[in-house]
């Protein structure tokens, strides 16, 4: 019996404490960055500002930044990038040590921002990296516990430990995701491995060799845009869960939390079973059952009367969901060839990642617009079924389209 991936690789090892330290800053700046902004002004419009900052570089520059990482060392991309993030962090929270005036609200959306493009080098480079560091057997194995460590620092121990940090004092979560990051670094510069030969080849020759790659293949095409449209239901239905949570259910902030908590827990279960499901029951029905239960969760939700449903429901979506990224990640691992993996990975990303505003804006239209003549209630549950019927046409589509060599 093989040993443990974690004991016996260690590059891999190195790779996945530096992403847990790494999730864990995220996880506290997921609360701590919005607590801030919300200390330094009341308006909304300026508070959400702060938040779309830190996710509009994934649409602006998921793209290029994938020639970045397959022109540059990932070891040290990485590395460097984390350092950058430290830095930038540490911006923050000299800023609100300082006691900042409300029109430094524009100044942290400013510095979210530079944190969101550093984001986008490092995580790029962080899955394009990998495949160099496990066999492509292990590759399951190694994104359902990058996954996993992820969705447990990042959801379950982050914010929390961000809360009972700000209630002494502002500035300690920042402070806490400094050293992480430093840390983080730190733990990815001892990998070894071989450098990426150097090229001469020009930014957009290389950037048309990445969107050549993806247009001629498929398979891939057919993959990325099932995912932009997965996550566009996706993000339709988290946009209006609060309120189905408040309105429909009747859940208090303390109600929402442990079904949150819930949620998460799908997801940290889906990430460590994947491999096991796969090898088990097959690749194909693997990722035709992900797809099923995403509908048969959103259904479950938009029927339910009670939060324990709707909990369960949550949990199955994101196991699902988990599923679905550890196959399909791994499935693209192995098929870009190294060289392009980087420009590839993050155009494939970009189709992902770039239909969630358009998802949480649909969300909200949907309710609004059916609102005035269904009800409160119904325009509540209405995204939930839709996205349900949706997902049934998502799965036929995947049944004669999607067979992953």
């Amino acid at each position: 019996m093989a040993a443990p991936l974690l004991y016996r690789n260690r590059n891999y090892r190195l790779l996945f404490t530096a992403g847990a330290l790494t999730n864990l800053g995220d996880g506290m700046m997921a609360l701590a960055l919005p607590w801030l902004a919300s200390l330094m002004t009341r308006d909304a419009v300026a508070i959400a500002a702060v938040a779309a900052a830190g996710r509009l570089p994934w649409l602006l520059f998921s793209v290029p930044a994938g020639v970045v990482v397959d022109r540059m060392d990932r070891r040290k991309l990485i590395a460097r990038a984390d350092m950058l993030r430290a830095g930038l962090t540490l911006a923050i929270l000299l800023l609100a040590l300082s006691a900042p005036a409300t029109g430094a609200i524009w100044l942290l959306a400013g510095l979210a921002f530079l944190l969101g493009a550093a984001e986008v080098l490092r995580d790029n480079a962080a899955q394009t990296i990998l495949p160099s560091l496990v066999s492509a057997d292990d590759l399951e194995a190694a994104n359902g516990q990058m996954w996993s460590v992820e969705q447990l620092t990042g959801q379950f121990i982050g914010p929390p430990l961000a809360g009972v940090l700000i209630a002494a004092g502002i500035g300690l979560p920042f402070g806490l995701d400094i050293a992480a990051l430093v840390l983080a670094a730190g733990f990815v510069w001892l990998i070894v491995m071989k450098p990426v030969p150097p090229t001469d080849q020009r930014f957009w020759a290389a950037l048309k060799e990445g969107i050549a790659f993806m247009r001629n293949d498929a398979m891939l095409l057919r993959l990325a845009i099932v995912l932009g449209l997965a996550n566009f239901l996706a993000i339709a239905t988290i946009t209006v869960q609060i309120l189905f949570a408040q309105d429909v259910l009747g859940l208090s902030a303390a109600g929402y939390g442990v079904l949150l908590s819930i949620e998460a827990m799908g997801a940290i279960t889906g990430s460590l079973l994947a491999p096991l499901a796969v090898r088990r029951f097959g690749l194909h029905p693997c990722l035709y059952a992900a797809i099923a239960t995403w509908g048969l969760g959103y259904g479950l939700v938009g029927l339910s009367r009670h939060a324990a449903t709707m909990g369960l429901a949550l949990f199955a979506v994101l196991a699902a969901a988990m599923l679905w990224n550890v196959i399909t990640v791994s499935w693209r691992q192995r098929r870009i060839p190294p060289a392009l993996l980087g420009r590839v990975n993050s155009i494939y990303r970009f189709f992902g990642w770039g239909s969630m505003p358009l998802g949480a804006l649909a969300g909200g239209a949907i309710v609004s617009v059916l609102e005035p003549e269904m009800g409160r209630e119904l325009a509540l549950r209405a995204p939930f079924l839709l996205a349900a019927l949706c997902c049934l046409g998502l799965l036929i589509y995947a049944l004669f389209k999607l067979r992953l060599e």
